[in-house]
């Protein structure tokens, strides 16, 4: 197969995925398993055209040997055959009752095994791995003693689970992903066609660039929009940062400082509503509710990590004492709006559906044809026939390693509710954690986190919840906030050490020691490792109450953010010292934490040390007799 024949049909095969998915976003999704197997077919397919068999990830640079590229068209038949029969033979499955023949059997062992290939490819071997030691425990587990022990699975039993039914290869997270996860990807790529990512960036430095230490609040800001319609951190980082990272760099911020801001910037473009993370559809479909239901929920902490990182950011550029870029380097915040601000019209229109109750799919749908219409009333932001066909391609590129992911996974569910693991799971840990919430709060996030470490996002919210959130829902957590403690988690392991993806990707643009700047994000990032334990005990702060306890909770939070800053800065009008800043802390969680006695509180050490700095500018101390 030849390389112009190969980019040909990678070519056809990502289009023609995009079409499939804008066809039945329009006329109605298939029965469950025949629409969630062509769409993994086509991640299979486009996965072994992309991805060559020893390392590397670029069609163009990647060299091998024949034999291998052949080996890689094998597989390709292979998915073709495995997924064409599932398809052709489902209706005669669902007459036997579920029951099945030898060639059901094999063709299913076939793709299990192909799921497997095509994930160590793209995600590299830890979802993989893991996967194959659930398939083992399947197979094994009546040779393990005690409670981690189950009956046993023979292999015809759990290749047919996976395989024939929706509990297996095609449970709920591939199927959200042949859904609503598709077309959301699909509408982020036609926005990136209409420059609507030149635009973001166009406008934060118009509004934060002349600010102090503008640069970074650009990264903020761009990273931030940019991060709605990415959906991933990394290339959030690699997209916005190649701009923004030089600039901070350039007026005055360390090379960490900078790497870190960005990091941490573009980790919330998957926190930030409307169009987040793909783990945020999946939680909709596995809670059964709204998709605009996660988004409200998800608001106000992701409000919270975007304003404590602003304000962190301001600081450092007042102890440095850095300015902005002058006014007349920057673009004019008017022309900006003028020239390409119609292209946001769109995301607007997908909101106020969602609202009006649209399904996220059919929302998703309409929202992609607006860009395209809204791109024409300018000529350079116009999808001509080439870019439409580039949007079609990126759209369907982008979400191969998402589908990948979720089958892999889906393997993992259907061993967990085949061996009943999920259920004595949550009674071992509920029993190890004696009944404490907090112990089993603290089992979960740090689950989460081992988890995001060396698996997407979305693999590590979906393993992680399928084991910990019935713990947590069992010990009275609200299920939206036991889901958002797991989300959140599997967001920033990504700016965690020792693999902290995202972190690196921005000291690699800034030229800084990885490690050091993942240290300097997770600092930045603070706020996001304790909100969740928050929002667990106070629901408010995820939208669950009454409107003004909502809102009061949320601007006593803002305040609380202002105390955190500068507790974690060591400066507020002047340098702070240890007890200062030991205050502060305690300020900051008494004003985040919803409640009228804690507020109280938290606001009046603030403000006592403000006044103490403003008048007599000197930080707070102790004297030796422990007064203050």
């Amino acid at each position: 197969m030849g390389l112009i024949r190969k980019s040909h049909l990678i070519t056809l095969t990502a289009i023609g995925m995009s079409i499939f998915h804008l066809y039945t976003a329009q006329f109605g999704l298939f029965s469950a398993i025949v629409q969630r197997s062509i769409h993994l077919l086509f991640a299979l397919l486009l996965i072994f055209l992309t991805f060559p068999t020893m390392g590397g990830k670029d069609p163009e640079k990647a060299t091998q040997s024949k034999l291998l590229t052949l080996w890689d068209f094998f597989l390709f038949l292979l998915s073709l055959a495995t997924v064409v029969y599932l398809v052709l033979q489902f209706r005669e499955i669902v007459m036997r009752g579920g029951a099945t023949t030898t060639y059901d059997l094999i063709m299913g062992g076939i793709l299990i095994l192909l799921v497997l290939e095509a994930t160590r490819r793209s995600l590299g071997w830890s979802l993989p791995i893991i996967a194959l030691v659930g398939i083992l425990y399947a197979l094994l587990g009546d040779r393990i003693p005690g409670l981690w022990g189950h009956k046993g699975v023979d292999l015809e039993s759990f290749i047919a689970y996976q395989f024939v039914t929706t509990e297996g290869l095609f449970t709920v997270p591939l199927g959200v992903s042949a859904s609503f996860i598709f077309i959301f990807i699909l509408f982020a790529a036609f926005l990136v066609a209409s420059g609507t990512g030149e635009f973001f960036i166009d406008f934060a430095n118009a509004l934060t660039g002349n600010w102090r230490g503008g640069p970074a609040k650009v990264a903020i800001v761009s990273s931030g929009f940019f991060g709605t319609i990415s959906g991933s951190s990394v290339a959030n980082v690699v997209s916005t940062g190649s701009f923004t990272i030089p600039l901070m760099k350039k007026i005055g911020y360390e090379p960490k400082f900078a790497g870190a801001v960005e990091a941490v910037a573009s980790t919330g473009g998957q926190l930030m509503p409307p169009v987040m993370g793909a783990a945020a559809f999946i939680m909709a479909d596995m809670l059964g509710i709204p998709y605009i239901r996660v988004c409200l929920g998800a608001m106000i902490p992701a409000i919270l990590y975007y304003f404590a990182l602003f304000y962190m950011v301001h600081l450092e550029a007042l102890k440095l004492g850095l300015k902005g870029i002058p006014k007349e380097q920057l673009p004019r915040l008017k022309k900006v709006i003028f020239q390409k601000g119609h292209l946001v019209l769109p995301a607007f229109l997908l909101v106020y559906l969602l609202v009006i109750g649209y399904s996220p799919m059919k929302a998703g749908f309409w929202s992609i044809w607006a860009v395209m219409g809204m791109s024409f009333f300018r000529r350079e932001t116009r999808i001509g026939f080439k870019k439409f066909i580039s949007a079609l391609k990126q759209g369907a590129m982008t979400s191969r390693e998402v589908a990948l992911a979720c089958a892999c996974a889906g393997i993992i569910i259907g061993v967990v509710t085949q061996t009943g693991l999920g259920l004595k799971f949550s009674t071992l840990v509920i029993e190890a954690c004696k009944g404490e919430l907090i112990l089993a709060l603290v089992a979960v996030m740090f689950t989460s986190m081992i988890m995001g470490l060396g698996l997407t996002t979305s693999a590590a919210y979906i393993l992680t919840v399928i084991l910990g959130g019935p713990v947590l829902i069992k010990l009275g957590v609200d299920p939206l906030a036991a889901h958002m403690f797991v989300f959140y988690y599997a967001c920033i392991s990504t700016i965690t050490p020792p693999e902290a993806l995202t972190a690196y990707a921005g000291a690699g643009i800034a030229g800084s020691p990885p490690f050091a700047t993942a240290f300097l994000a997770m600092r930045l990032a603070a706020i996001a490792y304790f909100i969740p334990f928050l929002f667990v005990y106070y629901p408010v702060l995820i939208w669950k109450g009454d409107l003004l306890h909502i809102l009061s909770a949320f601007l006593t939070a803002i305040i609380g953010c202002l105390a955190l800053g500068s507790a974690i800065q060591g400066h507020m009008i002047s340098r702070l010292n240890w007890f200062s800043r030991l205050l502060l802390f305690v300020a900051a969680f008494t004003l985040i934490k919803p409640g009228i006695v804690s507020d109280i509180l938290g606001g009046g050490i603030l403000i006592a040390i403000f006044l103490h700095q403003k008048y007599w500018g000197q930080p707070l101390t102790l004297d030796k007799s422990g007064s203050v």
